[in-house]
């Protein structure tokens, strides 16, 4: 997918290597990951964990969440695989650009461009949330970088369920917005909704910490709003997905969720026929909740797929 707020001319990009000052000081003892940043031809700044040597999994977060995420997965997996977790524009670590739109196409192409500018090859995507949309998207335009694919807790198609579509315009409306400029209130409904056990005060201090300033929360508010708003864009992946029924996936899916839940499972599953579900005892962020687990039924699935050496 093209996109002019994304996709330029990778000559003008560039990796860093350099300390850089950070939006928010990391707490090391949960977050021990060296912080990598790529500059996009536009001077879009992308933050990222790059831990590891190996098969490549890239991990995509959804809202409103960041690269932290992943924290228990990059741990358990980095010895065995190069563990890459971007965080969106306005994200985690990653600045808020001027005139960004903070749409899930216009993310998506800010990780097509990240995928290039790395050279990334046979990747492995690990989706949850907006990851599955903003990945799937990459996924079905560029179907032969794709080596396997992971998805929880996700979807990648015009939403029509009536809890859906009125969670959409609860949060994202207008005082949905309103309420998360001045009350962080996107963030807290899924703090307060997506975990079956709470995480510790200094957990949700680093979830929070990108999302503390009333102007850094507007992005929380957009991808409620976009469930419904970005139809053509979902609609594109929906019709598309057939590029990819031959690849192998895994489910690693919270039974718990407010969210997604059996329905969206089964029909990936008709999508997906080269498939394997592993139902985790996990809420929203399944990552969080089960990370660890969720990390073994990747390292057993990719080996028994050949995606991995012994």
């Amino acid at each position: 997918m093209k996109n002019n707020s994304a996709n330029q001319d990778a000559t003008s990009s560039s990796i860093e290597n350099k300390e850089r000052t950070l939006k928010f000081e990391v707490d090391k003892n949960l977050f021990p990951f060296k912080n990598n940043f790529l500059t996009l031809a536009n001077g879009i700044n992308v933050h990222y964990i790059d831990e590891g040597k190996g098969p490549i999994l890239l991990m995509l977060h959804g809202n409103p969440t960041w690269s932290f995420l992943y924290r228990k997965m990059i741990a358990a997996l980095k010895e065995d695989f190069r563990v890459i977790a971007p965080d969106y524009p306005g994200f985690g670590l990653s600045p808020s650009p001027s005139n960004y739109d903070f749409l899930p196409s216009t993310h998506s192409a800010v990780i097509e461009e990240f995928i290039n500018i790395l050279e990334l090859k046979d990747i492995i995507m690990v989706m949850q949330d907006w990851g599955g949309p903003i990945g799937l998207n990459i996924a079905v335009n560029n179907p032969s970088l794709i080596k396997g694919i992971v998805l929880g807790n996700t979807w990648a198609w015009p939403l029509k369920r009536l809890g859906q579509k009125l969670f959409s315009h609860a949060l994202g409306g207008f005082i949905g917005r309103w309420i998360a400029k001045y009350f962080n209130g996107a963030w807290h409904v899924f703090m307060k909704k997506g975990f079956l056990k709470s995480p510790s005060k200094e957990e949700l201090m680093m979830y929070k910490a990108p999302f503390e300033k009333g102007n850094n929360r507007k992005q929380t508010a957009i991808f409620p709003k976009e469930l419904y708003n970005s139809k053509a864009f979902l609609s594109h992946i929906e019709k598309s997905l057939y590029k990819l029924k031959e690849k192998p996936v895994l489910f690693t899916w919270g039974d718990s969720d407010f969210a997604f839940q059996k329905p969206e499972l089964k029909l990936f599953q008709s999508i997906f026929p080269n498939h394997e579900v592993k139902l985790l005892k996990a809420s929203h962020f399944w990552q969080d909740d089960k990370g660890e687990m969720a990390a073994e039924h990747i390292k057993i699935w990719a080996l028994k797929k050949g995606m991995k050496k012994h």
